[in-house]
């Protein structure tokens, strides 16, 4: 694919971020945001949820609902906490919604574009029921582009946390669409996925529904859009919050979790050549900020490149020490052979120490 290709509507080919989560993909999004050209769709799908690829043509007024009616994620936020990046402000005075009615997009894919998010939320739903009966993908395309639009960028660039889950489902529904993957050691992601409510609950999920025979990670890798949906509908009813003993969840879990997703990523699209994938390892981008952000904005377009942005934006990426080696011994050992497989694939150093 040429890089300066471009779509029926004169946007340059999307381009997916994808990522385990914890691995600093938040921190690429907020510096694609700050660039005049580019949309960056921050958590669209982590909170539209796993119904955003039910059913094979669907009308606006569904896909609507879909966007505006708190789905299962942001109900959980009430039982588990709210994570750090989320942006919609509920203890604001001038707040429209609560948790009981905040809209998946409001939550914040609208509050990461503009300060006038309920303004442009307003806008969007005329748009969004406007549209006929089509593919589910297409809805979605369609929202992002028109968001190209109003905002006057050249291309959108969707970023959700830990979307190497659904990633087959990413590129089954975007075709045309690029890759960047963003990744970091996995023995310092599953220490902070250790301490990140959703992921803390998703590992929790996952070990109550083992003993039933019933593992999530199959489920989104492989299943229908409709059987997921069904299969989280499910997982709903058999998990109570109350019931969840996200104590039990060790580190050695979240290691393994971060391992099976790489391993999931590398095998979906590791053989994509070069203009379709870029890999971006976190360390990088902490080490060398300016040389790798002006990497991965080559990659999207060459017709992208602008010094001023790089030169500001290269003051985001902040070096941080790992807390890994100060772990005791026997633990740095668990959690390194749960990594293995992953960091195999990636290139790192398998070693405990």
């Amino acid at each position: 694919m040429e890089g300066n290709a471009r779509t029926a509507t004169g946007l340059l080919p999307p381009v997916l971020v994808m990522s385990t989560g914890r691995c600093g993909s938040t921190m690429v999004s907020d510096i694609l945001n700050r660039h005049p050209g580019i949309l960056s769709v921050s958590e669209f799908f982590s909170f539209v949820g796993p119904r955003a690829f039910v059913g094979r043509r669907s009308g606006g007024k569904h896909m609507w609902r879909l966007y505006s009616r708190p789905g299962r994620p942001i109900r959980r936020l009430k039982h588990f906490g709210i994570p750090s990046e989320f942006l919609y402000p509920l203890d604001d005075p001038l707040a429209r919604f609560s948790l009981d009615d905040l809209p998946p997009i409001l939550a914040i894919t609208l509050p990461h574009l503009t300060a006038e998010y309920h303004d442009l939320y307003d806008e969007c739903g005329p748009v969004v029921r406007a549209q006929p009966r089509q593919p589910p993908a297409d809805h979605h395309r369609h929202f992002f582009e028109w968001l190209a639009g109003r905002l006057d960028r050249r291309v959108w660039v969707e970023r959700s946390g830990g979307s190497l889950l659904w990633g087959s489902r990413l590129l089954g529904a975007f075709p045309d669409a690029r890759v960047i993957h963003v990744y970091r050691d996995g023995r310092d992601t599953a220490l902070s996925m250790s301490r990140h409510p959703p992921f803390r609950v998703m590992l929790g999920i996952r070990n109550q529904l083992k003993p039933l025979g019933l593992d999530p990670m199959a489920w989104v890798g492989s299943a229908s859009g409709r059987a997921v949906a069904l299969l989280d509908g499910l997982a709903g009813m058999l998990v109570r919050p109350e019931r969840l003993r996200l104590d039990r969840v060790s580190l050695p879990d979240f290691a393994w979790f971060w391992s099976r997703m790489i391993e999931m990523g590398d095998d979906l699209f590791g053989h994509l050549p070069p203009d379709r994938l870029l890999n971006v390892a976190f360390e990088d981008v902490q080490s060398s900020p300016e040389s790798e952000i002006r990497r991965i904005v080559r990659f999207i377009s060459p017709e992208l490149e602008n010094d001023a942005w790089l030169r500001t934006v290269s003051s985001i990426p902040r070096k941080t020490t790992s807390k890994f080696p100060r772990l005791e011994a026997d633990v740095r050992a668990a959690v390194t052979a749960a990594c293995r497989p992953g960091l195999e694939r990636l290139g790192y150093p398998v070693h405990a120490s």
